[in-house]
């Protein structure tokens, strides 16, 4: 491919926030950009350390000879952080905020860099793609004379988070330090209405004059006068957030190109099956247990009879409730595969104790096979594809909460940090494909409780009725990433394939339009 073909076609500059979902989600798009505009230079911006795990992520993966790499610095330790902290997933949650601020920085890097490749390149990128948290890039953006857009996960979640962050309406007034224990969300329906325990306490604690609700509101409002949004989500699933994101940015787009998993799924592949398809998207893990080993024990188990359970990649449960969580599954008699990580308050990266868990849990477990425990990493995709897999237990992150409705598996809810609250309400309440077990380390949990929300889920008419709903909900999100030939016909595409090519003619009539107005000139 000639820089001249690919100059043509333009060149799209993203720009995701310093965390593994995110690099995912940005990495995801990309790979979406790249299949469907082949022509189109990608380039992914980050700082060193970044870069270097995203270059040995692209190298694992399938060949994407249009995505590349730049790196801008950023040194951790002027800011008051840890050394090599170049990512939210290495520090512990009191210094996160510190983290939030010390992304203003990266501007003056970042703008040179975006000065640097029009001069290299004698044209301007045809957009840049930032995520949450760096609203700035507007700024840029406008100054070169290019489009904006910022790239998020659900609009339901995105909504509320910006609308809590704009209102702080937790709070009696800006002046009191009272909280209103249950409150209504502004923009949304007036029965839309959130707990205290639903809000990370760095939300719960500030108001319009704190630290993190001027940095929020000054990145949210930045955000606003992008050109428009993209979002990780399908527009049949998400309605009430779509549209009140859609209000909120007024008059400019906002597009749904999700569901942005891997390529096999994005292919149409969403029938349940022997889950011998194994994820190219995820090679660089070291996983706990081979995806081999893992289907082949899910091979004896019966159709939709094992749990699945994981926290994610970032944060985890505290020590007593893990104990009891281990205690409720082994009362359930359900089959599982849980992926044990450090409970927190230790290092994450440590090896997994089996005093964490109780007394004889983990040989019972191994003799009598009703347990699956890995350690750090699993085959999620392959699990989640797999005939046996009945019910997903999450920290309903968005990706996982996509993976796991894309084979219509419903979902245990136990949210443990920001928008996570915000999705299980969703797929709770809009959906009607989950039910809460916890939130965080908010408030009691008793194995009988444990055992009592597996029963209802696996046993019981309502987890049925989920099934039902998730299995619909994995029909729409398959239908979204599809073209198809209609009874009559006609060439058809999903809602997300329609809405990225909205996009390209979108920043594609610009550059016509920069095009003629050169010529005229």
């Amino acid at each position: 491919m000639s820089t001249q073909q690919q100059q043509q076609d333009g060149h799209i500059i993203m720009f995701p926030f310093m965390s593994h979902g995110h690099f995912t989600r940005f990495i995801a798009l990309a790979k979406f950009i790249s299949r469907r505009k082949p022509n189109t230079k990608i380039t992914i911006v980050s700082t060193p350390l970044n870069v270097e795990h995203l270059q040995s992520t692209l190298q694992t993966s399938e060949t994407n000879s249009n995505i590349g790499l730049a790196e801008i610095p950023f040194s951790s330790t002027d800011h008051g952080l840890p050394p090599n902290s170049e990512s939210l997933d290495s520090l512990p949650p009191k210094l996160i905020p510190t983290f939030f601020y010390a992304l203003e920085t990266l501007k003056p890097s970042f703008d040179n860099f975006i000065l640097e490749t029009i001069r290299t390149e004698k044209l301007v990128p045809s957009c840049i793609i930032f995520d949450l948290f760096l609203g700035w890039v507007t700024d840029t953006a406008k100054r070169v004379g290019t489009f904006s857009f910022c790239f998020l996960d659900a609009g339901y979640g995105a909504a509320m988070y910006f609308s809590i962050c704009l209102h702080f309406p937790h709070r009696t007034n800006d002046d009191s330090n009272e909280l209103i224990e249950e409150f209504h969300v502004p923009e949304f329906p007036d029965t839309c209405r959130l707990h205290l325990s639903q809000l990370i306490p760095m939300l719960r604690y500030s108001n319009k004059e704190s630290a993190f609700g001027k940095f929020a509101q000054r990145q949210i409002s930045l955000m606003l006068k992008s050109d428009g949004m993209l979002c990780n989500s399908v527009e049949e699933i998400d309605v009430v957030g779509l549209e009140i994101l859609r209000n909120l940015m007024e008059s400019k787009r906002v597009w749904t190109v999700g569901p942005l998993l891997p390529s096999y799924l994005l292919h149409g592949h969403q029938n349940k099956n022997n889950g011998s398809v194994v994820s190219h998207f995820r090679k660089e893990k070291e996983f706990g247990i081979s995806p081999e080993s893992c289907i082949e024990w899910l091979n004896h188990q019966k159709p939709s009879s094992v749990l699945y359970i994981s926290f994610g990649s970032q944060f985890t449960i505290s020590a007593p409730k893990m104990m009891e969580l281990a205690l409720g599954l082994e009362k359930s008699g359900k089959n599982f595969i849980w992926v044990l990580r450090p409970p927190s308050g230790f290092d994450s990266k440590s090896e997994f104790k089996s005093e964490w868990l109780p007394e004889g849990f983990v040989e019972r477990m191994n003799e009598t096979q009703k347990g699956l425990l890995v350690k750090r990493w699993a085959p999620q995709l392959e699990i989640l594809c797999h005939r046996s897999t009945g019910v997903f237990l999450s920290h309903c992150g968005w990706n996982s909460v996509l993976e796991s409705l894309s084979q219509g598996v419903p979902i245990i809810g136990w949210p443990l940090f920001a928008e996570q609250h915000y999705n299980s309400k969703m797929i709770q309440e809009e959906m009607g494909v989950c039910v809460e077990l916890a939130r965080g380390d908010e408030g009691e949990l008793c194995s009988e409780d444990v055992k009592k929300v597996i029963e209802q889920v696996m046993d019981g008419s309502k987890g049925e009725d989920m099934k039902n709903k998730a299995t619909v909900i994995a029909e729409k999100i398959g239908t979204a990433m599809r073209e198809y030939t209609d009874e009559a016909g006609g060439h058809q595409k999903g809602s997300s394939i329609r809405s990225v090519d909205e996009f390209f003619a979108t920043i594609t009539s610009k550059k016509v339009a920069d095009a003629e107005e050169r010529a005229i000139g």
